[in-house]
């Protein structure tokens, strides 16, 4: 029997999506957009001193699958740097491609279901993506301007 494609985790998760927050200090933000499904994500980050997550904020307009991805990323993303969200990226994308190699994520399985749908996939990575992206802006005001303030 095939395995239900919105299982009873992907839409608690989807749920447990909070509304946008306030951040004491927006050091970048950014949005991305997926054209294979018309979902979006904006996302604003605080950053310390070495340019790791400290906060993040996002606003997603998405399926279940995108919902409960941008959850996924909020739970994870405190204390990461750059590179470890593009080495996240890099791993979920060949997770979802059909890899072994399950990303080290926390409850990332949970969105296992979408694997062979590949029309879910961008949705999934969206948040991801966006969150990088604004980790880039952050870096670059933060060239601009110097360090941000504590």
């Amino acid at each position: 029997m095939n395995q239900p494609l919105y299982t009873t985790e992907i839409l608690r998760l989807a749920a447990s999506l909070g509304e946008t927050r306030s951040l004491e200090r927006e050091d970048g933000s950014a949005e991305r957009r997926s054209p294979t499904c018309g979902s979006r994500v904006q996302t604003a980050v605080e950053v310390d001193e070495d340019g790791r997550v400290r906060a993040v904020s996002q606003q997603v307009h998405a399926c279940a699958f995108g919902q409960a991805s941008a959850a996924l990323l909020e739970q994870g993303a405190t204390g990461l740097d750059p590179s470890d969200v593009e080495a996240a990226i890099v791993s979920i994308e060949a997770w979802l491609a059909g890899s072994d190699d399950q990303p080290r994520w926390p409850n990332i399985a949970a969105l296992a279901p979408a694997r062979c749908r590949q029309s879910r996939h961008a949705a999934i990575l969206l948040p991801f993506r966006s969150l990088a992206a604004a980790l880039a802006d952050a870096a670059e005001r933060r060239c601009e301007g110097g360090p941000p303030a504590p």
